[in-house]
């Protein structure tokens, strides 16, 4: 309930009219599109995760399961819109799952899902409301009790440095370390015992990420000169922000620090405020209605290359860890994931780069359950089924959790008559991801070739839960509910 700003418009593209509003003590997002009764409905907003300087989103939970809202406020221009990269969408995208990797950013003390689930968490999912001290300083139990605690300042340059970037740096690709996850980071440690982030090397970018400063910092020559002596802290007070009336003033003395008081008095002396030159604003790239300022510190605003975008290169860019570039080729695992997981996002070129580093890793790792199941996919698509079955075979023996392994051979069970094994497959990954639309009308259109119409009306029902606006499976519920219930045209 707190500082609610409530919503009420209607979305061009879908046609979908939404309501954020509190009623009975409770806030809820409600969406109907007119002339279209199937697609009415409301969840209760449970949460809202951000500070509402950027903006805000909010969290609801199906059957257990944490979903984002369709819909975000973004504080810049003022507005309700929908969630990022759904700008487009014709229908509404009602099953966003809550993933760990977006939410431990956002408060302190995040607790791990369920076991093989990606989205369901206990209630809350959270020790704390919003961001603590402990996201910087580490566990404060023993510090309440006269104990120590971690001072980001006398760590070495990597492990400080860690403290921010652990939410301020996205990169290309972030692979987490085999049986670790980013959330289990605590200052003082290495992150990238956790994770690992990669960027593409000397390649042009049409934009600024919302969440790319670590990065783009690193590219300033304040940075390269400066060295470890930089670092976040340098310019930002963690624990207090200069206000409206201040920041100039407060900026300016940053800059001083370094450039002294003589540049300043000779360099636009007219001009105190050194950031609409050095540090502009930007549209994201990647989020809209979100303004970016430029952490390159460019001493003319066109004068340095961009972040990069391998998506718009015609050349395949290099791929390099971040910020230790020097390291890429140590670990073959966690490049070939890298590379497979932009594959993955639409970067196809990309596909035989992929291929060569998974099949070298595996050599390294030979049990590595995401290593297989990324080959298994890639042998799958070229149509080596045989060998594809084995890979996923061989991933799910070492990780019966993998549901996107478990989904794909599936299919390859299903295409090869073997009916009863890809039912069981997809029976155990939908209990475990029900927001996941594909394997419930998978199970669907088994049921409907076994003359089961009853059964696969149970599992499109299932499906409109959680994804009441998808066209296929609306499409068949009408079928099965024809009086005989048909699966087909």
């Amino acid at each position: 309930m707190d500082n609610l700003i409530p919503a009420d418009f209607v979305h061009k593209k879908s046609g979908v009219h939404f309501r954020i509003y509190a009623d009975n003590s409770k806030v809820w997002l409600s969406f109907e599109r007119p002339n279209d009764a199937e697609v009415r409905g409301k969840r209760e907003l449970l949460y809202y995760i951000g500070s509402g300087r950027r903006g805000r989103s909010y969290l609801f939970a199906v059957d257990g399961f944490l979903f984002e809202s369709p819909v975000n406020w973004y504080a810049d221009r003022q507005v309700w819109d929908m969630a990022p990269a759904y700008g487009n969408a014709g229908e509404i995208p009602m099953n966003l799952p809550a993933f760990t990797s977006c939410l431990h950013c956002h408060f302190s003390g995040m607790r791990p899902p369920v076991q093989g689930t990606e989205n369901r968490y206990p209630i809350p999912p959270f020790s704390h409301s919003g961001v603590t001290c402990e996201r910087c300083h580490g566990p404060g139990a023993a510090h309440t009790k006269g104990g120590g605690i971690v001072n980001p300042v006398k760590l070495d340059a990597t492990r400080r440095d860690a403290v921010c970037m652990q939410c301020h740096l996205e990169g290309k690709a972030a692979i987490e370390r085999p049986g670790r996850h980013i959330y289990d980071f605590q200052p003082g440690q290495q992150l990238s015992d956790y994770i690992r982030y990669f960027v593409f090397a000397d390649q042009q970018d049409p934009g600024l990420g919302a969440v790319s400063q670590f990065e783009a910092l690193a590219q300033s020559v304040c940075k390269k000169k400066s060295g470890d002596a930089m670092s976040c802290t340098s310019c930002h007070d963690p624990h207090s922000e200069p206000s409206a009336g201040e920041r100039i003033s407060y900026y300016r003395q940053k800059c001083l620090a370094c450039h002294g008081a003589k540049f300043g008095t000779a360099h636009h002396a007219d001009q105190p405020d050194c950031t609409p030159c050095h540090m502009p604003s930007s549209l994201s790239a990647d989020v809209a209605h979100t303004e970016v300022t430029d952490h390159r510190i460019l001493r003319q605003p066109t004068s340095s290359p961009r972040l990069q975008d391998g998506n718009t290169q015609p050349a395949l860019p290099r791929l390099v860890r971040f910020p230790d570039a020097q390291k890429t080729d140590e670990d073959a695992r966690d490049l070939a994931l890298a590379w497979e997981s932009l594959v993955y996002s639409g970067m196809t070129a990309a596909a035989p780069e992929a291929e060569r580093l998974l099949r070298t890793a595996i050599e390294k790792s030979p049990n590595d359950p995401a290593l297989l199941s990324a080959l298994a996919y890639s042998a799958q698509k070229k149509g080596d089924i045989e060998r594809a079955r084995e890979l996923y075979v061989k991933a799910l023996a070492v990780d019966p959790t993998l549901i996107d392994a478990a989904t794909n051979l599936g299919a390859i069970e299903a295409n090869s008559g073997h009916s009863r094994n890809a039912l069981r497959l997809w029976q155990d990954a939908f209990q475990r991801a029900p927001g996941q639309s594909r394997i419930g009308m998978n199970i669907a259109r088994l049921f409907c070739d076994a003359g089961q119409p009853s059964r696969a009306r149970d599992s499109v029902l299932r499906v409109l839960e959680f994804n009441p606006d998808l066209p296929e499976a609306k499409d068949l519920l009408q079928r099965l509910n024809s009086n005989p219930p048909k699966c087909k045209d």
